[in-house]
Order: C-alpha cells, then structure tokens, then sequence
C-alpha cells in the first residue's frame, strides 16, 4: 500500500538535554510508543539510558505517570514473554498488554482467523497464531514432515529411505510470515512451494496460479540492531529474497493482502488505541492529544509515525504524532549530535519495503536526541511536566 502524497516537513529540531522533570501538574493528554531494540535494549543487554528514562517515567511506587507502548517489530516470543524481558530490563513491572509486536494487529483481522493458515518465522510461531485467533494453523516445520522430499538442500535432512509416500496436507487458504526464520532456504522453498501449487505442494506443478494464495507479512525490517556493532538483517531482507524468487521463477510480482508492523498505519492506530485504553484504566480524563514516538531506525520508527502523523492531519483528528530519533541503535553518528539533521537523516539508499514509496520528508524526524532519556526529558520539556 502506497501512502498517498504528503506535504513537506518541517526540519528536523535538535534538542539536547532538559533539566530533569519531578512533579505531572494533571492527568497527561500525552503518551509514549518505544521502540525496543536499539532504543531500550541493544540484543540482551540493556541500553544505560532506558532504566534512567524510567525512573522518570514512574512514580515513587513504580507505576507509570502516563500512558506507554512496547512498539516493537519483533515476532519471535509470546507478548508476555516480552513483557517479562522488558520488566527485567527496565526495573519496572512491564505488562503483556503494553506490548504490541510485529504481529499483534492481526488479533483486529477476525474475518481471517477462520481460515487454514500456513506460518512461517521462528519461535512460538503456532502459539502466536492461535493466541491472535486463528484457528487452522499449519507451520513449515508440519509442512516439512508432511513433504519431506521438498526440503532438499540440507542433505543430512534429506529421507534415508528413498522416495517416500506420504499423505501430506492440502493447504489452499493463506500465509502469514511472522518473521525471518532461523532456515532461510527450507522457509523459502517450501513458501515459494506453496504459492506455485495453490496451496497443494505435494502435487505435480501445472499452470501456476496467478494471482497466488493471499499473503500477510509482518515486520519490513531490512536492518536491527542487536549486540554487533554493524546491523543485522531482519524480515525485510527475507521478504526481499522471497520476493525475487517469486518474480524469478514466475515473472510476476508477489503480492501482499496486509503488510503489518511499523511503518503501517494499522500497526500505530493499534498502538493509539491500547494507550487510550491504558489511559481510561488509570481514570485519566484528559483526552490524549500528542503520541511521542521514540525509536532508532528511519526507515522504520521515523517513516511510521510521520506516516501515521499525516493520516492524523488527512482525517482532521486534534492529535500529532511525533517522531523522536535516538542515536543508539540503527541510527548512528560519529561524533555528538549532529547540527545538519537534514544530511544525516535523508537517506540516499531506500531501505523500506518495495510497496511503501520513498518520500524523505517521511524519514525526517521531529526531533534527534543521543538516547531514549533525552527522548523522555524532551517530551516532558514540551508538556510542561519539569
């Protein structure tokens, strides 16, 4: 989905440190959406930052002092585990409905949760699936077992016995892919299987069908962040394989139902709707007027808030969302930072996902602060709360 044209932006301000802030003069009319990696942890580690952003964020008794949301493109765990990670590492009680994951939108697509879904990505993928609703779920490791002549690149896991009989499963519905598996060429093959047989790999190929099964991928990240000092690559570089494949073998595009996770909008219209309802749980009365988005990578947290920041203005809502860049994760600089924010944020090689166009006004953050701290002590600074 292409978003439609949008005005230039301003500039990019700087802002630095503000003078810390100790007492909320009411019920706040804002919220915060974090991203996780390279905002608040960097792999299992702990960004120093995030535990001094919190004591800010939280009171004498450890609840929080406005509403906030885990906004994460990571797929691979159960929320509640999240939570429990984010707890540890942020030395405050995290819940599992703070998070929002790459996939948890897909809990608002109930007229698909009936349908026979293939999952591809790594971790609890099946649990995943049947806790956001769906109730046919087939992964490609039950793919495998069931076609185990298709798998044929690792030869250790190759059938011993020669060719094989198998009473293998009819898929013929849909696909989700979750997140970059751990398997690259098993998940790519068996996918591209799928898409080519209509959902019956084990049949000999005929005709290919076009337009194929309908697909849902979660998380476009190309790049993230974890404990190496250069990026990794994320799900976006796996569908980039996937996609090429299939436009290789067959000559025609691959297409998606739903692209989920940021930079969507449906991704930061979820996220605004569990702040809003954090905010009614704690009986703050004020409406949330401004989402103050904090992350790491501008092809990801930068573009989806400023994307979902023109959806707010085109559908004439009294809200903002601003967008905050931090400079210890994807986002780097060599040296403090940087005074012209319009060169070190306009990117000259597109790292977003061939179905969102490039627009640099996109990638330009609001503001660039050196650490999630300074994100919060700027927010506080805006909001009158120091």
């Amino acid at each position: 989905p292409r978003p439609p044209p949008v005005p230039p932006r301003r500039a990019p301000r700087l802002a630095g440190s503000c003078s810390p802030g100790t007492t909320s003069p009411g019920p706040p009319a804002f919220g915060f959406l974090f991203d996780v990696d390279g905002v608040l942890v960097r792999g299992s580690q702990a960004v120093p930052a995030a535990r001094q952003a919190f004591q800010r964020l939280a009171d004498g008794s450890g609840r929080l002092r406005v509403p906030v949301v885990f906004l994460t493109n990571a797929g691979n765990c159960l929320r509640a585990a999240k939570a429990r990670e984010l707890s540890q590492a942020l030395g405050l009680q995290v819940s599992p409905e703070q998070v929002i994951l790459s996939h948890s939108p897909l809990r608002l697509f109930s007229q698909f949760h009936q349908k026979c879904m293939l999952v591809a990505g790594q971790g609890p993928v099946e649990e995943n699936a049947q806790n956001l609703g769906f109730k046919h779920v087939v992964t490609i490791e039950a793919l495998r077992k069931a076609y185990p002549l298709l798998d044929m690149v690792d030869q250790s896991r190759r059938p011993k016995d020669g060719w094989l009989l198998v009473v293998g499963l009819v898929l013929g519905h849909w696909v989700i892919l979750f997140g970059e598996p751990v398997r690259w060429e098993t998940s790519l093959q068996l996918i591209i299987d799928v898409l080519l047989s209509n959902g019956n790999p084990g049949a000999e190929l005929q005709d290919i069908p076009y337009p194929h099964l309908p697909v849902l991928a979660c998380n476009m990240d190309l790049l993230w962040m974890a404990e190496a000092q250069m990026p990794r690559f994320g799900h976006g570089t796996f569908l980039l394989c996937l996609e090429n494949i299939y436009k290789k073998v067959t000559g025609q595009e691959l297409k998606y139902e739903a692209l989920i996770g940021k930079p969507s909008t449906v991704t930061y219209r979820y996220a605004e709707y569990l702040i809003k309802q954090q905010a009614e749980k704690q009986g703050w009365k004020s409406p949330i007027r401004r989402l103050y988005a904090v992350g790491d990578n501008p092809m990801s947290d930068i573009y989806g808030a400023n994307l979902y920041n023109n959806y707010l203005k085109s559908a004439h809502q009294n809200q903002s969302c601003e967008s905050i860049l931090v400079c210890t994760g994807v986002y780097r600089h060599s040296a403090d930072v940087p005074s012209k924010t319009k060169e070190c944020t306009t990117e000259a090689v597109f790292h977003g996902h061939r179905d969102f166009c490039f627009d640099p006004s996109l990638v330009e953050a609001s503001y660039i602060v050196q650490d999630v701290n300074d994100a919060v002590q700027l927010a506080f600074k805006k909001e009158n709360w120091s």
